[in-house]
């Protein structure tokens, strides 16, 4: 029921948003494979991370976090689970949300798809956005004012992670984002139907023309895009990133 409810809210968000977005998003095929690919461009349009509302109970649903912008005079554009996190919605690795760090780096390898090495740090910066390998993040230290790390990496300066196999049989629903070499173009895709790590990537490298690519999630990945008509609905998330229209 409580589900039920928030997509409704979603949808009425959605009924009122105005004509022209500032997130193009649209449904794709790549080698027999379905997706939905929303690409902004990060020189004219801000992406934030949210992770809890002020109180600091977790939005877990795109639809409280709909209504919190909302209040502010905001608008909910866009909106992707960002990254892994433990029972309490808080990130596994790195975060940083609004310039306060929340978690620190996790370089060590570990167990599951995070600690598959190499992982990655999506790093927000004034009109800019990189995916950066986490090694390289702890040599160049970015000043991000949000990021959040995830992992396995997907494409690595142009090369696909090296523990990625062609034939295998491991296959979900996956999200991620990749970026341009100069940061200004920033993608996000999930896929619409279960897809190896091999294939997800090739999407960003092959389809999409991107040099680094980050794996956010699998099981719980969703997606809210106003262009779309499309609020997933599904397990609570923890970390989300978004783009929302007015703000100040």
């Amino acid at each position: 029921m409580r589900e039920a409810a928030a997509f409704l809210v979603c949808l009425a968000l959605m009924a009122m948003g105005s004509g022209a977005s500032a997130v193009e998003c649209r449904n794709v095929e790549f080698d027999g494979s379905r997706y939905a690919v929303c690409e902004v461009n990060a020189a004219d349009e801000e992406l934030h991370l949210f992770r809890a509302d002020p109180s600091g109970q977790p939005y877990g649903h795109f639809a409280p976090l709909a209504e919190d912008l909302s209040r502010g005079g905001e608008e909910l554009v866009f909106a992707m689970n960002a990254g892994m996190y433990h029972e309490d919605r808080s990130a596994v690795g790195h975060y940083v949300e609004n310039g306060v760090e929340q978690m620190r780096v996790i370089s060590n390898p570990g167990p599951g798809n995070f600690g598959l090495l190499p992982n990655g740090i999506f790093c927000i910066r004034p009109q800019r956005a990189d995916v950066i390998e986490t090694r390289d993040f702890l040599e160049q230290k970015p000043d991000c004012r949000d990021a959040t790390q995830s992992g396995p990496m997907l494409v690595i300066d142009g090369e696909l992670h090296p523990r990625f196999l062609p034939d295998s049989t491991s296959r979900y629903i996956r999200n991620g984002v990749g970026t341009s070499q100069d940061g200004t173009r920033v993608v996000f895709a999930i896929s619409n139907n279960t897809v190896t790590f091999h294939e997800f990537a090739r999407l960003f490298r092959d389809a999409l023309g991107l040099p680094n690519a980050l794996f956010l999630d699998g099981n719980v990945s969703r997606l809210f895009a106003r262009d779309l008509n499309r609020a997933d609905l599904g397990r609570r998330m923890g970390p989300i990133v978004a783009v929302t229209e007015g703000r100040p």
